[in-house]
């Protein structure tokens, strides 16, 4: 797969920095202070209507997604709405601590097509219980949800909302608010974020480099009109005609067989139920046909032409690759391919087709998409607006001291690995190489981890993950949150984080096994002797010791 793929800026960002920033401007005015957390309600920001501000006590706290989270210290909840142009509505959620704040404004990513706040409270209650103030944005795409963007067809600003501009807005306000409610302007700023909200972190330390001190973003989208169709690519290839899709027994099939045969490749173990190089493995998903009659145990010929297509990924009526496919081990588990399948959000369409319909309108069908015709019209009409992260700078990011931490799921079925290690060999081929990149931008791959959470491998290692999946412990060697912020404010940069499997994905079972992660391109080696669940039997080196 092509590295320069990711670097292919199909159609330039036409914002530049200074006018993007003026065209959401946002201040705090002199006077703007509250002296206790209802009186936000008066404060007075360019654009913003604080719409509530509730105090919060100490104890259990049930969010509106009705999870109960536990051990809540008191805090100040607001929620805002900035409109700062015509058909934009960027909405944020704000939770302030009462007590020991840290002088901190924490950022907090959000997923898909945005549209709604309560879809990372975990990162909330995460910085919250640093004593942060954190914040999430709707993206300004309300009323849709994360996984369907139908109600923006017509909507441009919206878009542009959506793909670079609502982050920053949150960020501004957000650190106004903090400024109204404690009297000072945050000392520190952090971002986290995953999926979506990797490209977010991502756009901000790009175009708004003075927004976050250090930025945290996992399995980030990059290109986002061709991830979207990968995505029509692989439902194509399983829908478009009778027996081609893979059921959930055939998906299992596939990840075991992967396994088998590439577990041992590489860095990996033999013993490992997952895959540590996905590069390495060497996996014929024609060996899977079935022989006789058809049966769970193989692939008709109809499968194993799908399964084909989704580990290509798309290419041109010519057979050439255009865009990344999946690695061997992504098949099966939590977020899978019969997502991609089968959307249970969207029957009888793809996931997260919308961004097409925004183009050719809401009556587009995806039968007739056909990605040689189609495709310079969607980057052409959308790449301005959603595709920031493919054109963006990281120099002045860099130049002020910022720091950022990449993590990527090698099992990830809905953001390619491979498009996260060319956008990262681009920031190191910009910056003289890797040991001048990682002076301030680091990518560690994790092995067995599927799309910002689970997977057979060991994957609880960030404290401000999405749905509160955190470690067991928050200190800088486990929590790659912690380790951000200790790269910031002591300046040691992040050497490996180790990364936790519980048992049965329950912590309440103990922890089954731990491995390194390690900076890319590093990776974790067995030093031949020792328990392999221990971390400290794993070595991180470039090539094997």
């Amino acid at each position: 797969m092509s590295d320069e793929r990711v670097q292919d800026a199909r159609f330039p960002l036409k914002l530049s920095l200074s006018s993007a920033i003026s065209a959401v401007v946002l201040f705090c005015s002199p006077c703007a202070f509250a002296s206790s957390c209802e009186d936000l309600t008066g404060i007075k920001l360019a654009d913003t209507t604080i719409e509530s501000a509730q105090s919060v006590p100490t104890g259990d706290y049930t969010t509106s997604d009705k999870v109960v989270r536990k051990g809540m210290p008191a805090f100040c909840r607001v929620l805002a709405s900035v409109k700062s142009a015509p058909d934009s509505d960027i909405r944020i959620e704000m939770w302030l601590p009462k007590q020991g704040w840290a002088g901190v404004f924490h950022g907090n990513g959000n997923g898909g097509y945005g549209g709604v706040l309560a879809y990372d409270y975990g990162g909330m209650e995460a910085g919250l219980k640093r004593g942060y103030a954190t914040a999430i944005t709707d993206m300004g795409t309300a009323p849709a949800t994360p996984l369907d963007g139908d109600a923006l067809v017509s909507h441009p600003r919206k878009w542009k909302d959506w793909g670079i501009l609502s982050t920053h807005v949150m960020a501004v306000a957000g650190k106004d608010i903090a400024k109204a409610f404690y009297g000072e302007q945050p000392r520190r700023s952090y971002y986290t974020g995953c999926s979506t909200g990797g490209q977010q972190g991502i756009v901000e330390a790009q175009y708004y480099p003075e927004d976050f001190d250090g930025v945290l973003v996992g399995d980030p989208v990059v290109n986002r009109t061709w991830g979207h169709a990968a995505v029509v690519w692989d439902y194509l290839a399983a829908n478009a005609k009778p027996g081609h899709k893979l059921s959930e027994a055939k998906l299992a099939l596939l990840t075991k067989s992967a396994v088998a045969a590439c577990a041992a490749r590489g860095n990996g173990l033999k013993s490992d139920p997952f895959i540590s190089d996905p590069t390495a493995c060497e996996f014929n998903v024609v060996e899977l046909a079935c022989q006789g009659a058809p049966s769970e145990a193989c692939l008709t010929p109809e499968e194993v032409e799908t399964a084909r297509a989704f580990y290509s990924g798309p290419t041109d009526s010519a057979g050439n690759a255009l865009f990344y496919g999946w690695l061997p081990g992504s098949e099966s588990g939590v977020f899978n391919w019969g997502f991609l399948e089968a959307p249970a959000n969207a029957p009888g369409e793809p996931a997260f087709d919308s961004l097409f319909k925004w183009v050719f309108g809401a009556n587009w069908n995806w039968r007739d998409f056909k990605f040689d015709r189609d495709m310079p019209k969607v980057d052409a009409t959308l790449g301005p607006s959603v595709n920031g992260a493919m054109t963006g700078d990281l120099s002045k990011f860099r130049d002020r001291g910022g720091k950022m931490i990449i993590y990527q799921g090698w099992a990830d079925p809905i953001v390619p690995p491979l498009q996260t290690i060319a956008f990262y060999k681009a920031i190191s081929a910009r910056f003289g190489g890797d040991q001048s990149a990682q002076a301030f931008a680091r990518l560690f791959m994790v092995p067995g981890f599927g799309h910002c959470f689970g997977g057979a491998g060991p994957n609880r290692f960030d404290s401000a993950a999405f749905g509160g999946l955190g470690p067991p412990s928050a200190d800088a060697g486990h929590d790659a949150f912690t380790a951000l912020t200790h790269w910031v404010e002591d300046g040691a940069a992040p050497a490996r984080i180790v990364a936790t499997k519980f048992v049965g994905d329950d912590p309440a079972k103990g922890i089954a096994m731990q491995r390194p992660l390690c900076p890319y391109p590093s990776k974790a080696w067995y030093k031949g002797e020792g328990d392999t669940n221990d971390a400290g039997s794993f070595a991180c080196s470039a090539a094997k010791p």
